[in-house]
């Protein structure tokens, strides 16, 4: 494949906020490919947490595209910077996490980083190894190339200031110890979100220029929104899709994202060329493909990457028969429920019956769904977690997320 295309692959899915700064960036990109070398490319993770969801592994799918066009990747175990926690997207301080958790932690990170990137040519590093040999005379050194003013008109920190929250001085080292990451590493590329734009264009670049390197490539991927199409997906909001999940619960969750929020799905999370995006958003815009065709498209895809494709076939095909021929919404809404509710309750909560004795009038006369299956015990409740289609009649239907 010619750099020209590689390029194109490389840069998809990119938002830098500037369209000076992304020139800057996809120049740099292309004379770094005319090097027709293997290029260091890295990105950090913090393992604070065990279980990754789709919106997590945006970064790893970009990771996996470098390393088919042959360059060397990293995954970055931030095992230091998590004791910090990132403060990037945070309007609070985040809870400091012990060694223990941190390493366990990692360890479920690394294993379910696999199902996208090449384990057979992944190397695995952890920035402890660099940050915890630093002294308080290098923190300084390093300290001396930022003003307090770079820190305080982030917007995280300033909304902070504004709401009269505190902002804690070991929240300002963050920046300066994933800078010192790209240093340490000698990297030629960075790939991380949005939210990652001043760790990495301003504080990775700066400290490489001072310690004598070529700054590197930031590869700054927009943000996946969840599957209400709005918020960045996160587990708190209700909105994520595991990737440690069912591949009918996947594919269902993906079948409910809204129609305007495909492109980005498409972008950011499948292994489509930006020619094929291109053709799929022409025929829809010309109207030669049902947006609903587009989206079983998109989640076949997707519950594929994660789960195979023989399961994904299969749950395309018992999604299809929950619903039946042409009885399938453009969007389905989302509604975190918790298990054990009772289906009464939840077609109340759910607002398909205005009251409990609607709601047991509704059971009765056969009209309530649950994934496929009708519904004839007013009793009933729902015991296991995941996602499930609830239908009442043929236009009411919701995805139930049980936790």
């Amino acid at each position: 494949m010619n750099i020209e295309k590689q390029l194109e692959i490389l840069m998809q899915g990119t938002e830098y906020g500037d369209h000076t700064l992304e020139k800057s960036m996809r120049r740099e990109l292309f004379t770094l490919l005319k090097e027709n070398r293997p290029l260091r490319v890295y990105c950090g993770y913090d393992p604070t947490a065990t279980d990754l969801h789709l919106g997590h592994t945006i970064t790893m799918r970009k990771l996996r595209q470098f390393q088919n066009f042959g360059h060397e990747v990293t995954f970055l175990i931030g095992d230091s910077t998590a004791l910090i926690g990132d403060p990037s997207d945070k309007n609070k301080a985040r809870p400091i996490l012990n060694e223990d958790d941190v390493r366990i932690n990692a360890s479920s990170f690394a294993e379910q980083a696999y199902t996208i990137l090449d384990s057979n040519s992944t190397q695995i590093r952890y920035n402890s190894k660099w940050l915890n040999e630093l002294g308080f005379s290098d923190l300084i050194r390093l300290a001396q190339n930022f003003t307090i003013q770079q820190f305080l008109s982030r917007n995280n920190f300033a909304n902070r200031i504004a709401n009269n929250e505190p902002v804690y001085l070991h929240e300002t080292f963050y920046a300066l110890m994933q800078g010192y990451d790209a240093v340490a590493m000698k990297a030629d590329v960075q790939v991380g979100g949005t939210d990652q734009l001043f760790n990495i264009i301003v504080a990775g670049r700066k400290l490489q220029q001072m310690m004598g390197l070529k700054p590197q490539v930031g590869i700054v991927l927009s943000i996946l929104p969840g599957t209400d199409g709005e918020q960045r997906m996160s587990k708190s909001m209700g909105n994520h899709i595991p990737i440690a999940t069912t591949a009918d619960d996947m594919f269902g969750k993906i079948m409910s994202i809204p129609d305007d929020a495909m492109g980005i799905y498409f972008r950011l999370a499948t292994r489509f060329s930006p020619d094929q995006i291109r053709d799929i958003e022409n025929e829809m815009a010309s109207e030669n493909i049902h947006p609903k065709d587009v989206k079983i498209t998109l989640a076949s895809e997707i519950t594929e990457i994660f789960c195979g494709l023989e399961k994904a076939r299969d749950a395309r095909e018992r999604f299809a028969a929950v619903f039946g021929s042409g009885n399938l919404p453009d969007n389905i809404e989302d509604r975190l429920i918790n298990i054990d509710d009772g289906i009464v309750d939840i077609l109340v909560v759910c607002r398909f019956a205005k009251s409990k004795s609607e709601a047991r009038r509704l059971i009765s006369q056969g009209a309530v769904k649950l994934n496929g299956s009708r519904i004839v015990d007013i009793h009933h409740h729902i015991t296991d977690p995941g996602s499930k289609i609830l239908q009442v009649g043929k236009r009411k239907v919701v995805n139930l997320i049980v936790e």
